[in-house]
């Protein structure tokens, strides 16, 4: 079994800072692309940043200059440091990996639980 497990959400004034986490686990053989999403009530689920690689990233609009992903291949995880946020950055925010376990050709997507992110004024 392969299973992604986030925390590090909570409650912040806006301004504030969280720092979320996302560690995979289980028969992996492989790991490429690591990513977070969020969704906030009554939107649809959208990506926030990705980093295919230890040394590239992409960030959308709205989170450029505030939020840094980054990853570490020998714990098999991500990061999303969230700086200056904004009661727009109120969501629940999942973790993505396209993850290769051991003895499998296949490549598949996983998801983690989820953690809360609220942003208060």
């Amino acid at each position: 079994q392969v299973q992604l497990v986030e925390s590090g959400g909570g409650l912040v004034q806006a301004g504030g800072s969280l720092r979320l986490s996302c560690t995979a686990s289980g028969n992996i053989n492989s790991i490429n692309n690591m990513g977070w999403y969020r969704q906030a009530p009554g939107k649809q689920r959208e990506l926030v940043a990705t980093t295919p690689t230890h040394n590239t990233t992409y960030y959308m609009d709205f989170v450029k200059g505030r939020f840094i992903i980054s990853r570490d291949n020998a714990k098999n995880s991500v990061y999303l440091q969230m700086n200056n946020l904004q009661l727009e950055d109120t969501a629940f925010y999942y973790c993505n990996a396209r993850i290769q376990k051991v003895s499998d050709w296949r490549w598949n997507d996983y998801w983690g639980q989820g953690t809360q992110v609220t942003v208060s004024s």
